[in-house]
Order: structure tokens, then C-alpha cells, then sequence
């Protein structure tokens, strides 16, 4: 059985996981966007813990993308789907 090939750097360092829940390209967008929060706020926590960035530049850092995950979500998810006309209900 042949050996896979490693995974590319960009998807050991940033690895997107399946979405299940339900597909809206909304939704899809959003849990994108949570992923990569989560990703970014792990990498500042460790930055951090290695001593490469003082504690107050972590949290302002993780305060700038919670303030840009709020607004992702008041944008995708907070807002109703637009009316399909009435001839594209058919």
C-alpha cells in the first residue's frame, strides 16, 4: 500500500474541518470564519505563552477578532435571507 503524501504546509498549520450542520452558504461562510478565529486566537495563545508577545498585545490582538466575528455573524447569520420573487418560487 502506497504511502500518502504529507499534507501541505498551509493545511498542517490551518486545518479546516468538515461543516455538518445545516447548509446555507451563510452558515458555510460563518463557520469558516469561526474556524479561522479559533486558529488565529490559538496561535496568539501561544505567542504568548512563548513569551514572543506581551499579554496585552494578545488580548487587544484577540479583542480586534471577536469584534470581527460579532460582525461576521450580525452579517451572515443575524440578518434574514433576502425574498426569492415570486416567478423563482415556481
Amino acid at each position: 500500500m502506497p504511502d500518502s503524501p504529507p499534507p501541505s504546509r498551509d493545511n498542517f498549520l490551518t486545518p479546516r474541518s468538515r461543516y455538518w450542520g445545516e447548509f446555507t452558504l451563510s452558515n458555510l461562510t460563518f463557520n469558516a470564519n469561526l474556524q479561522e478565529f479559533a486558529q488565529r486566537v490559538a496561535f496568539l495563545c501561544n505567542l504568548e505563552t512563548g513569551g514572543k508577545i506581551p499579554p496585552e498585545e494578545a488580548y487587544d490582538q484577540i479583542k480586534r477578532l471577536w469584534k470581527d466575528l460579532k460582525r461576521s455573524k450580525k452579517a451572515l447569520l443575524d440578518t434574514p435571507p433576502p425574498e426569492l420573487p415570486p416567478e423563482e418560487l415556481d
